[in-house]
């Protein structure tokens, strides 16, 4: 920006989109300057580097608005966890399916884990087992996002909710 650009001879764009052609340093700064603008390197990569006559505050502070929108517009991803154990009753697995359903309609992912305890980390086939018992109850209105697989003490499993 002004002083700092280095490059002796500049293409020079205006403002208002006219053209001053490949001029040099000093009376491109000369221009802004007569117009109370700064001159910004929009391209220092091209061949002679391309300069823009602005104003710089301004500039900043659109880009800065932008990203902000950007921010605002994008979708934040709700991950909700049903613990289950591995000696867990089937009235129980019932109900913790139940809640699982309500999030997934809610469009919400949902992982379900199995922690390991005790003896039960040398059988964490047992928490996949409880996982494969729970998947049927909810493919219907899930998809498996990854499969039952063992992270430490417990056994994960993704489900998002089936696009519509």
């Amino acid at each position: 920006m002004n002083d700092a650009i280095r490059a002796s001879e500049l293409r020079v764009l205006g403002d208002d989109g006219e053209q001053f052609g490949i001029i040099s340093r000093d009376e491109a700064l000369k221009i802004a300057e007569e117009k109370g603008l700064d001159l910004v390197l929009v391209s220092p990569d091209a061949k002679p580097p391309v300069a823009k006559v602005m104003d710089y505050g301004k500039h900043k502070y659109e880009l800065e608005k932008k990203k902000k929108e950007a921010r605002k517009n994008q979708k934040k991803i709700e991950v909700k966890e049903v613990k289950f154990s591995c000696k867990i009753a089937e009235n129980d697995i019932a109900y913790k399916v139940k809640h699982a359903r309500e999030f997934l309609e809610k469009g919400k992912h949902v992982k379900l884990r199995v922690f390991l305890r005790g003896r039960e980390m040398a059988n964490p086939e047992w928490g996949v087992e409880v996982l494969n018992r729970v998947w049927p109850m909810l493919e219907d209105i899930a998809q498996l996002e990854s499969p039952p697989k063992q992270e430490g003490r417990y056994i994960n499993m993704y489900v998002t909710p089936l696009k519509k």
